[in-house]
């Protein structure tokens, strides 16, 4: 299906750019016919599983980090205990607390099928859902949403473009806050004057205004100032927790999305990488800042309903480098997160980090598919079938069967 993007489309409306199915004007944001809500959040660069959560019970980990190393949970800038062996980064500290009511699940020694050391192919196979880099056009997102329900646009990637996990034959929606003034009174009228009879983009027209209606009916207040400078001089929220804040009322709008994506960069993690401060900090904070953003726009009664999971291309080296940094690995942590996950323990089967343990002798090694991670949530929380997942959804997946206990029954 033939997709277009209204560039900038604050240009005519002062709000948002919106990816656009080009033949119909139906609202894009329409009723949808399940209240179950799943986010993935794609963490762009490799983000350090080791870091994020930290196995300070193997007597290896110390000795490969060095300097990395978090301290043991109790001491100074020490990690945040989960079950007595893995610790979360305490610049996670704010998403801790649902560790223990059961809403975070980390799963530990993850990865896709992928192998090899590019955060191009790894993010490209990471979005495509299949065993190869460039193996599909489309995405594992959007192919989910073709299995859904009824004839409903549910998706949304938070962003100035839709990603390619959420690309592909079904309509979804792009948004994005602009600091672009908003357009005369009048100027949609002339505007639409303008396109009037044309085939192509007199329905696009039509149905971004319908979708910028919908964002300003579920953002209220929030769409006036979002991109806009701060006229009292304070600090303004980081764009990604703006960006999350935003998606969540979105999706907690009742005519609202049921999919979301968001991206976060700022993992690749070369040099200066530091223990419980520095770069990986920093990017570990706006995750968790962003995270609690979501949650509170969501509301209580959605949050309920949702799933938010979080992955990246590849893990990183287990060992430190020589600029205080971790290189590109293999495998690494994912996270669960929301009211409908039965977390409250971490996921997945630890090698170990003895030196025979490591893969190709320098990485943690993989245990567990992403893809099983990713359908179990499916399956289980969108009520999607096992033969889809393995077939449609991710493709030639078989190998990977979903796993269970994932989400609460």
């Amino acid at each position: 299906m033939t997709e277009i993007l209204i560039a900038r489309r604050s240009l005519l409306l002062g709000a948002a750019a919106v990816t656009l199915d080009a033949g119909t004007s139906r609202l894009a944001l329409a009723a949808a016919e399940t209240d179950r809500r799943f986010v993935f959040v794609l963490l762009r660069g490799g983000m350090d599983g080791l870091a994020a959560v930290a196995p300070y019970g193997d007597n290896d980990y110390a000795r490969l980090r060095g300097n990395l190393a978090l301290a043991k949970p109790g001491e100074t800038d020490g990690g945040l205990d989960l079950d007595g062996f893995f610790a979360l980064h305490p610049a996670l500290a704010a998403i801790h607390p649902w560790y223990r009511e059961g809403a975070l699940l980390p799963i530990h020694a993850v990865a896709t099928p992928y192998r090899e050391r590019s955060h191009f192919d790894g993010q490209d196979l990471l979005e495509n859902g299949t065993r190869s880099p460039h193996a599909a056009n489309d995405g594992w997102l959007n192919r989910t949403l073709s299995l859904l329900p009824g004839d409903r646009r549910l998706g949304l990637a938070i962003g100035q473009q839709v990603p390619l996990v959420l690309r592909g034959a079904v309509p979804v929606a792009s948004w994005a806050p602009s600091a672009i003034p908003a357009a005369q009174p009048g100027f949609l009228d002339l505007v639409r004057e303008i396109y009037k009879g044309d085939k192509l983009f007199e329905a696009a027209l039509a149905s971004g205004i319908a979708a910028s209606d919908g964002a300003s009916v579920a953002l209220g207040d929030d769409m006036k100032t979002m991109g806009q400078p701060n006229a009292n001089g304070a600090p303004r929220p980081a764009a990604a927790v703006t960006l999350a804040n935003a998606a969540g009322k979105m999706l907690a709008d009742a005519k609202g999305p049921r999919i979301a994506v968001l991206e976060l960069g700022g993992w690749d993690t070369h040099a200066g990488q530091g223990a419980a401060r520095g770069r990986f900090a920093n990017a570990a904070t706006m995750l968790a800042d962003s995270l609690v953003a979501l949650r509170q726009s969501l509301g209580p009664a959605v949050w309920r309903d949702t799933v938010v999971a979080v992955a990246t291309e590849f893990g990183r080296t287990a060992a430190i480098n020589g600029t205080g940094g971790t290189d590109h690995g293999t495998a690494g942590a994912a996270f669960l997160a929301g009211g409908a996950v039965a977390g409250g323990r971490v996921a997945g089967r630890w090698p170990g980090l003895a030196s025979g343990n490591l893969y190709q002798s320098r990485d943690l090694a993989p245990t567990t598919d992403l893809r099983a991670v990713l359908k179990g949530a499916l399956r289980d929380h969108l009520r999607l079938p096992a033969a889809k997942l393995d077939t449609a959804v991710f493709k030639d997946s078989g190998d990977a069967p979903p796993l269970s206990g994932l989400i609460r029954v």
